[in-house]
């Protein structure tokens, strides 16, 4: 409510002179709006009865008025002064609330509502505030890294188009940064367009940055006053590439030190933990006091055993701060002796020997034709059955693809030994007759008969296994014949004979040969025989002198039995022979 005018004063004087009080009662009222939105302030006065017309106006900074907007209480119309910056955005309502669009910051003055009566006239005052909210506040100009106890510019915070100007904070991993001397400086500029008389602000941050600050973020905000109060908005986390020296450097081996042989490629490779890494070192050989300077790798190709020892490599420019590696070249020597192909004679001694040289202890495995061997093969008296290819090998297991082998071929020559043995059939109706024979290279066999008789299976030969077989006729003679068995092979040719009496005379016969896959087994069953054979040898005695008493009292056989005891005599000595030869 405003105060009434003096009595003696007119109306159109008053306005003139612009009198109006302020009546009790009414006090300050602000009205907040957000830029760019419309700005509505509604009149505060209660509309009088015998009102006239209403008006609005604003305050310039020196006090004086500006009209803007007059409606009538009588003829309903509304005029807008010629103000430039309010055309087009005035709007008043019959309540005279007075409505200005597209809010600027140059809004923010003393409006006055105005109602005019006869005589009196009613003010009330509103002020108007405008906020507009900044960008968000983004790092800018960020440093492409930062080096270790080294103060250097991070970056720039900057956030735009800001009304009232806000205020900027930087953060490190969500922590308030404050300035320190040396190690947190912080600047801060803000700049209004005089346009929009908008703010920018901008705050630049220099830090001094360590190891603890690898991988930590950034950010910043802003604080700024809005209709509602303050609000703080934050800027995107940035993370810094932070540098630091090189304190530890490292060498590697590739490949694995633990399986280095002989004729590998080495590489070594020397690292340091500063960032960024070095990208030169000196590296050193065994007993080469200078280094050589290279990348981070240097690589040795087909490596000997005198490579082993200890490489070290270091930073070019501080020789002291160095790393080492202790190389072992592994290395296998196989000597076989003697080795290749080796022709020796039954009977004969062959030392073998397979030799071993390793950087560490090696496995040994002995094989004869593909079959591995329980030891080391020693030959001191050799027969036909230790010919073969006899092969010795050796590895090193922790070293992948470390092994050697030695091969011999060992063949045992022999010239042809013969044994004769005959056997009667059950039947009586024929004999047999077998000639073994031993040597090597295998020897041919032919036979030889003296004689009548006739011949039922002139060739039946057995496999040659182990410089043994033989070779057997089945005969019926009819009267005493003598069988040659003849033997030869490239180292000699040699002969037998054995007398066989004629089929109606009874003769002892001779045990066949027994191979040596049976010798085991006989060997065996020798002990569970000796009873036996005592039992008969007591038998056979007393029947040999009751055969003898027989013999020398039949005087009808008289011719026969010396002719069958002259072909004994034949068939002893004959023997005797075979047993000659076989020693």
């Amino acid at each position: 409510m405003a105060s009434k005018a003096a009595p003696s004063c007119r109306l159109v004087f008053c306005l003139l002179i612009s009198a109006a009080v302020l009546r009790p009662g009414l006090g300050w009222y602000t009205v907040n709006s957000a830029y760019g939105d419309t700005i509505i302030m509604p009149c505060r006065v209660d509309v009088p009865q015998n009102l006239m017309f209403g008006k609005w106006k604003y305050e310039k900074p020196d006090g004086s008025p500006v009209f803007i907007a007059f409606r009538s209480s009588t003829k309903k119309s509304v005029q807008y002064d010629d103000v430039p910056e309010y055309k087009d955005r005035l709007n008043l309502s019959e309540n005279y609330t007075l409505s200005i669009s597209n809010a600027r910051i140059s809004d923010e003055k003393r409006f006055v509502c105005m109602l005019v009566t006869e005589d009196d006239v009613f003010e009330a005052p509103t002020v108007v505030k405008v906020f507009k909210h900044p960008s968000k506040p983004e790092i800018v100009s960020k440093a492409p890294f930062l080096e270790t106890d080294k103060l250097k510019k991070l970056g720039e915070c900057i956030s735009k188009d800001s009304y009232p100007d806000g205020n900027i904070t930087w953060y490190r991993n969500g922590k308030v940064l404050q300035p320190l001397e040396g190690v947190v400086v912080i600047i801060f500029r803000k700049q209004m367009d005089p346009v929009t008389q908008l703010y920018t602000m901008t705050s630049s941050l220099e830090y001094k940055t360590t190891k603890a600050d690898i991988q930590m973020p950034f950010t910043c905000s802003v604080t700024y006053y809005g209709p509602s109060g303050q609000k703080t908005v934050y800027s995107e986390q940035a993370v810094f590439d932070i540098y630091y020296p090189t304190e530890q450097v490292t060498i590697q081996v590739l490949p694995s030190k633990n399986a280095i042989k002989e004729g590998d490629n080495i590489t070594l490779k020397c690292l340091g933990n500063g960032n960024p890494p070095p990208e030169e070192f000196l590296f050193y050989l065994p007993g080469q006091p200078e280094g050589i300077r290279s990348s981070n790798t240097y690589t040795l190709t087909d490596v000997k055993r005198n490579a082993t020892g200890d490489y070290k490599c270091s930073l070019v420019d501080k020789k002291s701060m160095i790393a080492s590696a202790a190389i072992t070249v592994h290395y296998l020597d196989l000597s076989l002796n003697p080795s290749g192909e080796v022709t020796k004679q039954i009977g004969d001694a062959l030392p073998v020997s397979c030799t071993i040289s390793a950087s560490r202890n090696a496995t040994v495995v002995w094989m004869k034709d593909n079959i591995k061997l329980r030891s080391t093969p020693s030959f001191s008296s050799l027969h036909y059955q230790d010919a073969g290819n006899y092969v010795c090998e050796t590895a090193l297991q922790e070293v992948e693809g470390l092994k050697k082998r030695e091969s011999l071929t060992l063949i045992v020559e022999g010239k042809p030994q013969i044994k004769m043995t005959k056997k009667t059939d059950p039947s009586g109706l024929s004999k047999t007759i077998i000639c073994h024979v031993e040597g090597f290279p295998k020897p041919a066999i032919q036979w030889t008969i003296t004689g009548s008789g006739s011949v039922i299976n002139q060739t039946e030969e057995s496999p040659y296994i182990n410089g043994r077989y033989y070779s057997k006729i089945i005969i019926s003679p009819e009267e005493n014949v003598t069988l040659t068995c003849t033997a030869e092979n490239q180292l000699e040719r040699t002969v037998n004979s054995l007398n066989v009496s004629a089929i109606s005379i009874p003769e002892h016969d001779e045990a066949d040969e027994i191979s040596d896959e049976n010798k085991e087994k006989v060997n065996d069953q020798a002990k569970l025989i000796v009873g036996i054979v005592v039992g008969l040898l007591l038998a056979a005695l007393v029947a040999g002198v009751v055969y003898w008493l027989y013999m020398k009292k039949s005087k009808t056989a008289s011719k026969h039995v010396n002719k069958d005891l002259g072909n004994m005599e034949e068939n002893k000595k004959l023997e005797e022979n075979n047993h000659k030869t076989e020693a």
